[in-house]
């Protein structure tokens, strides 16, 4: 018997019958592909075979007559959806975030956007606001501007005045100008409706000519948008609304004229030296460029750096709204000259001259808190 010179193992060796034959036809050289368990739910099928694998050849094969354990492969569809899944859930839960957060911060802003707010520098106290089809026209700013903006009817020993106010919040504070109020033993507002209060002094300041009132008993009045004055530029169009020789709602239309403007005003809204108009109005004293308007200011006075504006001013604008084409105050009227007031004038020569000025709002804004405090100069 010639000894098989073969290598052990070197070629597969099949089972016998038990008698010592070969079983036939022999069984096959591979496993079986089994499934691997991977979880509750989950089954992995054994990946494709390295390229050494038994019917593989050097080329790589399908992988179904490998020999040995199974390769870790690719992973099939169903494992990567449920791995995916978590990363899928997290994305949305922070899409999810990020849009609630957002909403939150609008719900939060229009919260306290009820008219009470004040705000330091430059930002916008939010109101009333020009509609989008009408904004950059003197039609929609009058529209939208014209019912937060009032008449006050003002008492006091030197007679009686008329000048305007604003409205800022809705249960009727309303900005003016401290020569408008002054002295006054009795305050009546109308508004754009006709309707009328009565009105108290909440706080006053001399030196920046500004006052705050409240209406007693207003609830659910609109709102004036304080803009910031930062951003007036000379040439802008603007829109003056009050109530001049008590015509209640008139509005005229202008540019900004000159910024910084050193205007001096009289203090003492009734010392006397305010010139009594026909209808009602005064012809309230300023000084501009070293010269005297309106009459004597006296020796109480106080300056301010105004807006200059040639949008038609009468007496009865003061403490009335100067307004840009977004339907943003922007400032305060608080002075202007009326030809009227000239020596040697006649009647033909009464009425504005273009030459009006007003107290930037950012002045008021800083002054708020203040003036609802009942402190002032």
């Amino acid at each position: 018997m010639t000894e098989s010179q073969r290598p052990s193992g070197e070629y597969p060796m099949y089972p016998s019958y038990g008698n010592g034959d070969p079983a036939y036809p022999p069984p096959p050289s591979y496993q079986p592909v089994r499934p691997v368990p991977m979880g509750a739910g989950t089954t992995v099928w054994p990946a494709p075979v390295p390229a050494d694998a038994h019917y593989g050849g050097a080329g790589g094969g399908d992988g179904l007559y490998g020999h040995g354990p199974a390769q870790p492969g690719a992973e099939p569809p169903a494992a990567r959806r449920r791995v995916r899944r978590p990363v899928a859930l997290l994305a949305a839960v922070a899409i999810a975030a990020a849009i609630i957060g957002g909403g939150t911060a609008t719900v939060i802003g229009r919260l306290t956007d009820d008219g009470t707010a004040t705000a330091a520098g430059g930002g916008i106290v939010p109101g009333t606001t020009v509609s989008q089809s009408s904004k950059g026209t003197v039609a929609g700013v009058a529209a939208a501007l014209s019912p937060t903006i009032v008449e006050i009817g003002a008492t006091s020993t030197a007679g009686q005045s008329t000048g305007s106010g604003v409205v800022i919040t809705s249960d009727g504070e309303i900005v003016t100008n401290n020569h408008v109020i002054a002295g006054a033993s009795q305050i009546k507002v109308t508004l754009s409706t006709g309707k009328t209060y009565t009105a108290d002094v909440v706080g006053t300041d001399a030196d920046k000519d500004l006052a705050l009132i409240r209406l007693q008993g207003a609830s659910g009045l609109k709102t004036a948008t304080l803009g910031d004055s930062s951003g007036v530029a000379v040439g802008d169009e603007v829109v003056a609304i009050g109530s001049p020789e008590g015509l209640t709602g008139t509005v005229t239309s202008g540019i900004v004229s000159a910024l910084d403007r050193d205007v001096t005003v009289a203090k003492d809204g009734d010392s006397g030296q305010e010139q009594e108009q026909q209808g009602g109005g005064r012809q309230w004293p300023f000084q501009f460029g070293g010269q005297q308007f309106n009459g004597d200011t006296g020796e109480s006075t106080t300056t301010y750096k105004a807006i200059q504006t040639d949008a038609s001013l009468n007496p009865g604008n003061s403490g009335g709204a100067l307004i840009n084409m977004d339907g943003e105050i922007i400032g305060i009227n608080s002075a202007m000259y009326s030809a009227s007031s000239a020596s040697g004038s006649d009647s033909s020569s009464a009425g504005s001259v273009g030459l009006g000025f007003a107290i930037p709002v950012n002045t008021l804004k800083a002054d708020l808190d203040t003036l609802r405090a009942g402190n002032g100069s």
